[in-house]
Order: structure tokens, then sequence, then C-alpha cells
């Protein structure tokens, strides 16, 4: 593979705010390379990867592409200049094709005689979704009817569509089960044997170990060390993100799986067509009950479907404590029910308000004073304290959403849900897209929340995270329920992949 250098970054600078995101940041990239970068939540190493794929501009700096001045002036015109991005949140746009997203802002290529050829346009989106292994998908389908799998993989395809010589990878693979894994690793590969590049970022770093050729640690907008693959370790990563060592697992240390007798949310029969059909499931008091599976085997709809948000086409969800049906999502959360959507910036959070604003919006109810008046100062202690109690990073509780990292996002999901102090917690990919020392943070707290008696639901892709937190298990293939595990020392991924596979 040729050493000739593709990136150049030098002295770059971004600041949002007082919040100094980028700091002196010096990066080369060579053809041939796929270069992991790696961080805690608002590390910088997103921020990096944005202006390099022409999403936000530098404060200060210089970069260069191919031996020329690079300062693209959108995300379009960076793909023009051959450096495409696949970002970790949903990017499609609803409404419109497979096709439509995949040309977006470059829909005049396909122009004929003044008008657009949609069988040429819905033919090239055919094609590149094939060569990147996903040929089921068509570019005359709504994107609206995909999973949120299949949204993502066309992105990919989006990125994909230009044949770029720099992928910008931001924590695609969190967003993905197996089917999207293997396609994206594929495509790292080819782009290695073409003798292109890769920027990686990923919170796995056995996921990273396994991919990247370099990887380049970032701590406060700083660099910190870039490691090759003969100096490479996960226990030095760790130490150089979080500037300590971290010690031991991040998963429960115990094989206690007990919890009390008491049942506190019941399904019965419940069936959604088309995605799962008569489950039964009980959640105890104490209890962190896993729901295991692929990405569509139907568990991501059992949890909204538990809360309230899915009507079920047959069954019903009870909190049998309280001897009530859950017919909403109003009605749950008025009941001590809370859900972490995995979907978070569509259906978690509102990224056009401010921190404090999502992290009340659960409890204004139950906040109302005399004719409905909230107390401004009430709203800033309930917002004051959640953000130091889950180590938000922003500049204070007005800050917009939007502006965060993805992990502190995470952050302001778990906080507006802990201020309302429910009973029964929905966790759909909890720790997904979340750094390795906050997600020992996580894990210690969905423990303490056990501790105090709440019940748990657990969704999860990963397998390692199902075994290492959960008292029992219940694992999905297809829409049904295929086996029922609990915790045990013996139990691995083995005895979980083949009733899921």
């Amino acid at each position: 593979m040729s050493k000739e250098l593709l990136l150049s970054a030098k002295g770059v600078n971004k600041s949002f705010g007082a919040t100094r995101a980028l700091i002196d940041v010096d990066v080369e990239v060579s053809r041939g390379e796929i270069r992991g970068f790696i961080g805690e939540n608002g590390s910088g190493k997103s921020t990096f990867s944005s202006i390099v794929a022409g999403a936000q501009k530098e404060d200060s700096g210089t970069f260069m592409l191919k031996g020329q001045e690079y300062h693209p002036k959108s995300m379009v015109d960076a793909q023009m200049h051959g450096v495409s991005m696949i970002i970790q949140e949903l990017g499609t746009i609803g409404g419109i094709s497979v096709a439509s997203n995949i040309f977006a802002g470059r829909l005049e290529e396909f122009t004929q005689f003044g008008l657009l050829s949609w069988r040429k346009i819905n033919a090239a989106a055919d094609k590149i979704l094939a060569d990147i292994g996903a040929p089921e998908i068509k570019g005359s389908m709504m994107i609206d009817q995909l999973n949120f799998e299949d949204r993502k993989i066309v992105e990919i395809a989006r990125a994909m569509s230009t044949d770029p010589d720099l992928l910008i990878i931001d924590e695609t693979t969190t967003a993905l089960a197996t089917k999207g894994r293997r396609l994206i690793y594929n495509l790292i590969n080819e782009m290695h044997e073409k003798n292109k590049a890769v920027l990686f970022i990923s919170h796995d770093l056995d996921e990273l170990m396994d991919v990247c050729n370099t990887i380049t640690v970032l701590r406060d907008g700083v660099i910190i060390d870039t490691l090759d693959r003969s100096n490479m370790s996960v226990e030095l990563m760790r130490t150089l993100m979080v500037g300590r060592e971290l010690q031991g697992s991040y998963y429960r240390d115990d094989f206690d799986g007990s919890c009390s007798d008491e049942v506190v949310l019941e399904a019965r029969q419940i069936s959604l067509r088309p995605s799962f059909r008569n489950i039964d499931l009980k959640v105890h008091k104490g209890e962190i009950l896993g729901l295991g599976g692929l990405s569509d085997c139907g568990m991501h709809e059992i949890g909204k479907v538990l809360f309230g948000i899915e009507k079920p086409l047959t069954g019903e969800v009870e909190l049998v404590q309280k001897k009530k049906k859950v017919t909403g999502a109003v009605m749950a959360v008025q009941n001590g029910m809370a859900y972490v959507s995995k979907d978070r910036d569509k259906e978690s959070v509102i990224l056009s308000s401010s921190i404090e604003s999502n992290i009340v919006l659960p409890k204004l109810r139950n906040m109302q004073k005399g004719a409905g008046f909230i107390s401004p100062k009430d709203e800033k202690e309930l917002s004051e304290t959640q953000i130091e109690a889950m180590s938000i990073k922003c500049r204070n509780r007005k800050q917009l959403v939007k502006e965060l990292s993805g992990g502190n996002k995470q952050k302001v999901v778990f906080s507006k849900w802990l201020g309302t102090d429910s009973d029964v917690l929905i966790l759909d990919c909890p720790t997904r897209g979340i750094d390795v020392g906050v997600k020992a943070e996580m894990y210690k707290l969905m423990m303490n929340l056990k501790r105090e008696g709440k019940a748990i639901i657990m969704i999860s892709e990963e397998l390692l995270e199902l075994i290492g937190m959960s008292d029992r298990i219940l694992l999905f293939k297809d829409g049904a329920l295929t086996k029922e595990l609990h915790r045990s020392k013996d139990l691995d991924e083995k005895a979980v992949i083949d009733y899921i596979i």
C-alpha cells in the first residue's frame, strides 16, 4: 500500500461559545489507512470529522486534500472533492424516495431535456445499493417504509455514491445490527484494498482493534496520542481517553439474578403485525429483564407496545400493582413508566429545545401549582440537579440539545426520566453511542435502580451487554420468543447466538 498523504490538517481550532471543542489539532491520514478516532463524549472527534466532511467550518487552521488546499462549503461540496461521511443518528429525509435520499443535492446529474429522468435515478440507486450489499432495498421505495437499520444503509449508499477517496464513519456501527455491521466492515476492507482511507469513530474499543491500523486518541479537544498496530491495546486506549485507569469489567461482577416475586408489568399475548406475534412476558420488581435478538426480530417494537407508543393488534399490557392497562404513552408516564428509544434524536429528545426543557418535560404535570403555574426556580433546580448527577458536559442548562455530543444527548435522555422517579424503565439500546467511561457509570446507575426495586426492561443488540447486565434474558427471532435464559456464570455468547440467528 502507498503511504501517499491523502489528508493533512494543521492547527485546527473550533469553539462553541466558551467551549473549545478542538485545540490546535494536527492530523495526517495516508492512503490505505484505516484511522480510528476515539475519545470520551465531547472530546472533539465528531467535531473534527464534521469539519472535514463539510458539515461545519473550522475557526482556524488549514486542510490539504490530495495535495490541494481544502475548505468544503457543504457536505455535497465535500462529496464532490472525494470525502463522504456516514453519521451516527438518522440522516435520511422523510417523505421522499430512497433514490432521492441517495442523490440529494445532486439530482441535476440525471436531467434529460431539462427534466429529471426517474428511470435513470432509480436504476443508479439500485446499482449502488446492490454494490454495497443491499440489493433488497430499491431506489423507488419510499424511505418511510424502511426500518431504522435499512434507512442507515441508505445513508451508506449515499456516502458511497460518489466513490469517495476518504470515508468518514461516525459511530454508525452503534446504530446497526449484524447485517449492517457486516456491510460496513466489507466497505472498509474495500477502501483499504483500493488504497483509499477511512476515518472510523467508535466507542467499541475491541471493534477499533479489529478494524483499524492506526488509532488517534482525543481528550477535551486535544490529540493525546496516535497508536499503531504494535502498541494498540484496549487498556492503553481506555487510560489515554479518560486520563486515568479504568479497572475491571463494565458489567456486574455478581451472578445473583434474584429479584422480587412481585410482578409489576405483564404483557399477555401481544401481537403487532408484522413485527411480532403472541408474546407473553412479565417483569418483576428489582429485575433487569433483557430482550435480545437481531435488529429486525421485533424486540424494539415490543418496547414501544409495552410503553403504549404502539397499540397491539392483539393482547394487552398491564401495570399489575396498579391494576391498570397501558393504553398510551401519556398514561404510561403518569403511572410511573419511562422509555428510552433507540432512535434518540427522533424519539427521545427535542433537539431544538434546551437541556432544561428536555429534562423537566416528563414532570411538568407534577410541577404545576395554582392555575397551572410552573415555577422557573423548580425547573432550574431539577435540571441543574440532573446535569450534575449525570455529569452532562454543557455550557449551562439553557444550551440547546442539538449542540451536544451524542453521549451527552443520551445523558439528557436518562436525566429526564430519572427526574420522574419512574418505577418501570424500558431502555432500548441504552448505551448506544456512549464512551467507555460513561458506559461504566450507566451500568452502575442501572444496578442502583435495581437495588431501589425499579423494574428495568433492557433491549439490546449487544450480546455481552445482555449477558453482563440481565437477571433474565428473553431471546427473539423473526417476531417469536425462542428462549428464556437466567443469569449464570456459565452463560456466554455461544449459548445465546443459536436462538437469534
